[in-house]
């Protein structure tokens, strides 16, 4: 078995260092040249941001350029924007019965399976997070204990899910989901409460959570998830244990009020992590919110759900993607005088 992560940034860095801590070959890939320089000649240094201490790891990472053979998996860590792209060229160093595994945010399997077929296309949702320091340096941004992996495919039962846990499983827990729609809407509805309130305002998850304002927005945004999900036919699947629908959905006042409460606890393992949409924004590129808070949106529109929050981050997103706004904590109130316009509480 031969296997790489395509796009080792700061989640596919940490990942691929427990996998090579663990024994097992693993090519890390990236366009970085002065991250791919630092992991060869000092090894991965993982940080743990919620306990301290960490561990460093000699790996072996390339240019993509400098790809030679074939891979049995390939788990794919780039952004969205370029998947036919990055799938078509992928294709090139794919074993004749090797898988591409996308461990991107939102659901993006079918841009994946449009280039090398869906008997090819697996999903990982990951329920942890990462952020890049420098060259060589990656920091674990959420809990140790909470590395999860949900896996499986969008398109039916793939015999090839099999191949997955003997890498995943040298950094977490690994659930072979038959419900895997399910999985990605859990990970998709967290992503784009979280996620998207992380991007636009800098703050991490837990500052989202704890923040009265923010966490009134995060919960707007997790209940149109949610109902958006629901109203598409899909039963979300359980996160780390927990039961989305019935943890955070609600109808009546008090339920709502008890939800509101409830949010930082549920975001207590998870406190540190800042969205990587954040590090794109401020670096003046375009993030992957079309493929997060978008998805939700597009899918929302088709069941004939309303998401008004939802609409408003998104139309704070693309004016700072314009140029027109900076990432921070003054967003949140953009995001609730676009929702008091609309009379929206």
């Amino acid at each position: 078995m031969r296997a790489c992560i395509y796009g080792a940034g700061a989640m596919g860095t940490v990942l691929g260092a427990f996998i090579a801590r663990a024994g097992r070959q693993i090519d890390l890939i990236t366009r970085n040249r002065s991250h791919v320089a630092a992991l060869n000649s000092a090894g991965a240094k993982v940080g743990f941001a919620a306990s301290g201490g960490g561990f460093t790891q000699k790996v072996n990472a390339l240019l993509p350029e400098q790809m030679t053979g074939k891979y049995d998996v390939i788990f794919l860590m780039t952004k969205q924007r370029d998947n036919a792209k990055t799938a078509a060229y992928l294709s090139g160093f794919l074993a004749e019965d090797g898988i591409i595994c996308t461990t991107q945010n939102g659901l993006p399997e079918r841009s994946i399976a449009d280039v090398i077929g869906e008997g090819s296309t697996l999903g990982c949702a990951v329920s942890w997070g990462a952020t890049y320091v420098e060259p060589g340096y990656v920091l674990l941004t959420s809990s140790p204990d909470a590395m999860t992996f949900s896996v499986g495919s969008p398109f039916g039962k793939n015999d090839k899910v099999s191949l997955l846990s003997p890498y995943l499983s040298c950094a977490g827990k690994v659930d072979v989901e038959e419900n895997f729609i399910g999985a990605r809407w859990s990970k998709l509805i967290i992503n784009s409460a979280f996620s998207s309130l992380s991007a636009i305002t800098s703050l991490s998850f837990g500052q989202v959570a704890n923040g009265k304002a923010s966490r009134a927005v995060a919960q707007l945004l997790l209940k149109e998830g949610i109902d958006t999900a629901l109203a598409c036919g899909v039963t979300p699947a359980k996160i780390q244990g927990h039961d989305l629908v019935k943890l955070l959905n609600y109808k009546g006042a008090l339920k709502k009020r008890l939800v509101y409460m409830l949010i930082p606890f549920a975001m207590k393992k998870h406190k540190n992590l800042v969205s990587g949409m954040y590090f794109d924004l401020a670096a003046g590129k375009k993030c992957d919110m079309d493929f997060v808070s978008g998805a939700v949106a597009e899918h929302a529109r088709a069941a004939g759900v309303n998401t008004p929050a939802t609409n408003a981050v998104l139309a704070v997103c693309r004016r700072i993607e314009e140029g027109e706004l900076q990432p921070c904590p003054d967003n949140i109130s953009r995001v609730a005088d676009i929702l008091k316009e609309k009379e929206i509480e």
